[in-house]
Order: C-alpha cells, then structure tokens, then sequence
C-alpha cells in the first residue's frame, strides 16, 4: 500500500491531547494539511493552543468536533483525507465490548473515506510488556516489538490491572484486521514508551500519567510507580516524529507494529533527583515517593526491582526501518519540567521547605 503524499491532509484524533498536539505542530510544519479531532472545538482549555499555531491562521489546520463513542462522527472528517494518525483515547479500557464498539465507528469511517490509505494507530508499550504474572518477564526479558503479553494466563483480566493493555492490543488487531479485509488501506501500530517532556497547554498536566507524576514531583508530593517499575521512556516529540514518518514511510506494511522507545530506564526516585541536577536553578527540593502498596507487594520490592533491571528494551526495527533518533531522557525531563512552570503555573518545593512560583 502506498505512503501518504507530502503535502496531503492528515486526520489527527485526539489532536488536543499530549501526544497529539504535537503530531499537529509536527505536521504543519512538514507542510502537511491537518484536520484536528477534538471532541468540543469551543473548549477554549483544550483547543487554544491549537487555534495559536500558524496553520490554523491560514487555514491549513482545521478544527473538528467529533465523539468518537458516536457512530459515523469521522465520516466527514476522513473523507478526503490521505492519512489518519488515530490517538484518542477512549472513555474506559475496562469493557472489552465498548473498546469494539469505539474501534468499529472509525475503522468504518475511513472505509467510507474513499481516500484514506494508511492509519497509524497509537498503542503503548503496556501491549508488549504488560503481564499479570511478573516471572513472565524473567523467562521473556527482551522488550521488543514482536512480544505479546502472556495472554493464556486467567489473572490477565480488566479486574486484574490488564484492562488497558488488552484494549491495546485489541485496537492493534481490530485495525490490522479490518484493513486487510478491506484492501485499500494499511494500519500500522505506534507503541510508544512512557512519554517525557513538554506540554503546550495546561490541561495537558493531567492529560497523562508522566507529565502529571513530573509536576508532583516539582511540588514535594508524587507516588511510587505500580509494582516499582522504572519508566521506561520516550520524549514525547519523538513519539510524534514516528507517528509522521510511519504514515510516510514505503518501507512499512499492514499490521505491523514499531515501538517507539528511546531504551533509557529510571526509577521515579531518580527522575525526581534529576531535576535539581537539570535545573539547579530551582534549588528544587527531591522527595521520596509515597509508597501506598499492600504490605504484601512492599516485600517483594526488592525482587520486583530485580525483575525491571533485567528487561532489556530493544528499539531497533523503528531506528533501522525509519531512521529514528532518541531524545536523551534528560532533555526529556528538563523540558517538562521547564513546561510545568511556564505554561501550567507549576509550582515548586525548594531546599528551603516553602513552595514557590519559579
């Protein structure tokens, strides 16, 4: 199946959110033409910062409202277009029906679209390394693009903590599957890794765990990360970079899934320690996390931790498919950081024990 043209019209969905607002910025400033999904386009909070970029002035980025719990709301947004980069997120995770329902309303409207002829979808790294049973990760300790939870094992239920993984890799399937069956359009799977680095909007600071976890941080007040898994990161423009470059590139097919990773793990420990050594001029005060887990998983942090350090994150089919660099995580956390405190009004716990306005 054939790339998208440069210079053709993308659809983003959940082009408010983190990562999509900065597949919007991305590309525009490739050249490309941009209808933004967002559900309230008069939601000033969430869409200013998209009326602000220069495409939207001249008309080259357009702003749609569409629910995406309603069937047929992209009929008219796809038709036309070349592309679509699918990265709304959905109401819950947790009722496998609904996650069907939701996937079937857009995979018919780019059926419909008569014009589109590659989807990238937005999963995560939760769809490769997400397990109910943490020794699966001893016996599977390579984190790449071809792994797949153990799906055989009965505790890996929404009941159990694997609701959003499952929804992933469903989504993956759905529109793999659907495209096939159809022939005239591709779908190929983005799983990024915990996404790092700066918002463009306020509302951003809650629209993902990281950023969110990274502005506790800043004010002396965040919680240990779920079964003392380090992050395991990505900057989030380039997450955005290869969402663009898969719709571009002619070396990808249908089905396909890469994983954009940039391979740094740490600790949330010491994401929180790095920020005084970025920025020292925030005489930032690093806090430990709070730990609210069951005595029973507190005991076993030491062969959790064990278990995370041995995982080896291999990113090498999207740098060798699609030519992709990494942001260091440190840039990563320096620009959230910074993003924080400028656009969120974030403010910050010193070494003096008072929270102040940077």
């Amino acid at each position: 199946m054939a790339p998208i043209p440069k210079g053709g019209v993308v659809a983003v969905t959940g082009a408010a959110g983190f990562i999509g607002g900065h597949v919007v910025r991305k590309l525009l400033k490739k050249g490309y033409r941009v209808r933004a999904c967002v559900r309230d386009v008069n939601d000033e909070a969430k869409t200013a910062f998209l009326k602000a970029m220069p495409g939207y002035a001249s008309g080259r980025l357009t702003l749609h409202a569409a629910d995406l719990d309603q069937e047929g709301c992209f009929d008219a947004v796809f038709l036309g277009a070349h592309g679509v980069a699918h990265l709304s997120h959905v109401t819950t995770y947790n009722d496998e029906a609904y996650i069907r329902k939701v996937c079937g309303h857009i995979i018919e409207s780019i059926n419909k679209s008569g014009s589109v002829n590659r989807a990238v979808i937005t999963s995560s790294t939760a769809a490769i390394m997400s397990e109910a049973d943490m020794n699966e990760l001893v016996l599977r300790p390579v984190v790449y693009e071809d792994r797949f939870p153990d799906e055989t094992n009965p505790k890996r239920t929404a009941d159990k903590g694997q609701g959003y993984s499952m929804g992933k890799v469903y989504a993956e399937r759905a529109f793999a599957d659907a495209a096939e069956e159809h022939g005239c359009w591709e779908a190929v799977t983005c799983c990024p890794g915990d996404n790092v680095g700066p918002i463009q909007s306020p509302h951003q600071m809650r629209g993902g765990p990281w950023q969110s976890i990274i502005a506790g941080m800043l004010g002396g007040r965040y919680t240990q990360n779920g079964a003392y898994r380090p992050w395991v990161t990505v900057d989030v423009r380039d997450t955005a970079e290869a969402h663009i470059r898969l719709l571009e590139s002619v070396w990808v097919d249908n089905g396909e899934r890469y994983m954009a990773a940039s391979g740094d793990k740490r600790t949330c420990e010491d994401v929180c320690a790095s920020i005084g050594r970025l920025l020292p001029e925030l005489n930032h005060a690093a806090t430990a996390p709070i730990d609210n887990f069951p005595d029973h998983i507190k005991e076993r942090e030491g062969k959790y931790r064990g278990i995370w350090a041995g995982i080896e994150v291999r990113n090498d089919r999207i740098k060798e498919t699609l030519g992709m660099t990494f942001r260091p995580l440190d840039d990563s956390i320096r620009d959230c950081a910074e993003s924080l405190i400028a656009i969120a009004g974030v403010k910050v716990k010193t070494k003096g024990g008072e929270t102040v306005a940077a």
